[in-house]
């Protein structure tokens, strides 16, 4: 490559990352909530969920599931900050401070604590990422923090009511931070 030919692409490589790095990002708010996922219900899956508020006014989801049964998982938020029972009923039912039916995360009219479906890969690992616009971790009405994120058996069918019909509880972690 000639002098001229190199010194062109350098520029235009220096162009394309300056572009890139002032392109305009939700800054995170500061309020980060964090959740380890314990096994229940004698399985095997845990894992960890992380939510920050976003500049933009929603909440960025992060959930790695490990040590699960492959397949698709229902998971949700739960509305009690407790996950001492064996097969963790003690986090009562879907995280829901709007009244509104179960149904998909994309749905305009669902519970604030429906995240959908995770996939659990042959290796037993999974990861869901999401942004929603019903869960803030700052305190608040509609608070993450303080309450439970189940990993359930099955899939959600982000239909029957109340529940997806996901079945059991595997995996089950208190929210805390803010």
């Amino acid at each position: 490559m000639n002098m001229g030919k190199m010194t062109l692409a350098l520029g235009a490589a220096a162009l394309l990352a300056a572009a890139c790095a002032s392109t305009p990002q939700a800054a995170s708010t500061g309020a980060v909530g964090h959740a380890t996922l314990e096994s229940r219900s004698g399985s095997t899956a845990h894992g960890t969920a992380t939510f920050t508020e976003l500049s933009t006014g929603v909440v960025r989801v992060v959930v790695e599931i490990e040590g699960a049964p492959e397949g698709t998982h229902g998971l949700h938020i739960h509305e009690k900050g407790d996950c001492s029972a064996p097969d963790a009923t003690s986090a009562g039912g879907h995280f829901n401070p709007g009244t509104m039916p179960h149904a998909g995360p994309h749905d305009a009219q669902r519970h604030a604590g429906d995240l959908g479906n995770i996939e659990i890969k042959g290796n037993g690992k999974g990861k869901l990422e999401i942004t929603t616009d019903l869960l803030t971790v700052k305190a608040g009405p509609n608070s993450v923090v303080g309450r439970s994120v189940i990993f359930h058996e099955k899939a959600d069918d982000l239909k029957t009511q109340p529940t997806g019909n996901a079945g059991g509880r595997l995996a089950c972690g208190v929210v805390t931070g803010g």
